[in-house]
């Protein structure tokens, strides 16, 4: 399928800059495009593959001033914000795709299921009790949804994701291969002969719409109650969700992050990898957490940003970093004082 820069433009509701009826085929990365394809320039330290580049045409901002000719078979579309159209033309190109539809023969699907016409379901799917599918729904194969689930409409599951009995996914969601949602929390309660006996988790996990989890990701479901995703938040692999945790709307977490049972996470927070939350605590809206930070006690104050292990306040953290980097020349003057 080939698209013209001029089509392409109004999509984008952005300006043609050289030939309107330059024709794309393909997507390609600024440092190998090729021809007939389609890059985009968002971050400046790119802006010198821009001028040897192969590909036909280039995305870049409506500011963007060439410092040196451009490739004469290169067409430039402007616009206000490079990655956002780029995106904005991934999932346009997206919905053009054929979707499929259909059961595959070796999907079980038990007779009390609710499934809409329109779903996809592939091979050896499971479909529990009363559970419920909606419409435009897409399953692939290997998936697992266990009894009385309900799944919104639109929402895709990737191959091999297990949505265990009780819990409720919104619409317009996505979950990549291996997520698990609702596996047990993690409840033990020790006893006088130190044996810890399993507490039973009764509960499930409620995830509202437009979410996005990655592969490997596992939520736990509620001791009591729900385990809450809301609205827009995404989540990417391998991070670990336990029981009765509260992630607020917009929410976004980098991979390998742990959040402890019970802890309660604002709207619209960036938090990034492999950063541990401990349970029990309360973190306020608009939160910024910085990569390998422990977080240890509530934070209050909306629009924050920590770093560190423990974490502390940004500044406060840059601060106490100058003085360990420096750790050894001020040892050293402390010595040298001393001797004198």
């Amino acid at each position: 399928m080939k698209f013209k820069a001029q089509q392409i433009a109004e999509i984008l509701k952005g300006s043609v800059e050289g030939d309107l009826e330059a024709e794309v085929s393909n997507l390609s990365k600024i440092e190998s495009g090729e021809p007939d394809t389609l890059t985009f320039l968002a971050n400046p330290k790119y802006t010198k593959f821009l001028y040897s580049t192969q590909a036909t045409i280039a995305i870049v901002s409506n500011d963007f001033v060439p410092e040196k000719a451009l490739p004469s078979t290169l067409t430039l579309i402007r616009v206000e914000d490079p990655y956002a159209s780029f995106s904005q033309l991934l999932n346009w190109y997206q919905e053009l795709k054929p979707k499929k539809k259909g059961v595959h023969p070796s999907a079980v699907i038990e007779p009390s299921a609710s499934v809409s016409d329109d779903v996809f379901i592939g091979a050896q799917v499971y479909i529990g009790s009363n559970a419920k599918i909606g419409a435009g729904a897409h399953i692939d194969a290997g998936s697992i949804i266990g009894d009385n689930v309900q799944i919104g409409d639109r929402t895709h599951l990737h191959p091999a994701v297990n949505i265990l009995e009780d819990c409720v996914i919104g619409n317009d969601c996505t979950f990549h291969s291996g997520v698990v949602i609702g596996g047990d929390g993690f409840g033990f309660a020790p006893n006088s002969d130190n044996f810890y006996n399993k507490v039973p988790q009764l509960g499930n996990v409620v995830i509202e719409d437009h979410v996005e989890i990655g592969a490997n990701t596992t939520i736990d479901r509620a001791t009591l109650g729900s385990t809450l995703i809301k609205k827009g938040v995404k989540l990417d692999n391998l991070i670990q969700v336990a029981h009765n945790v509260e992630i607020g709307e917009n929410t976004v977490i980098a991979a390998q992050t742990g959040i402890a049972g019970s802890t309660k996470i604002g709207k619209n927070c960036l938090f990034g990898g492999q950063i541990g939350i401990i349970g029990h605590i309360t973190i306020a809206d608009e939160v910024k957490i910085a990569a390998q930070s422990g977080i240890g006690q509530t934070i209050e104050k909306s629009g924050s940003i920590y770093q560190g292990s423990p974490a502390i306040p940004i500044m406060e953290f840059k601060k106490s970093y100058y003085g360990f980097k420096n750790l050894p020349q001020i040892l050293r003057d402390i010595q040298a004082l001393k001797n004198q």
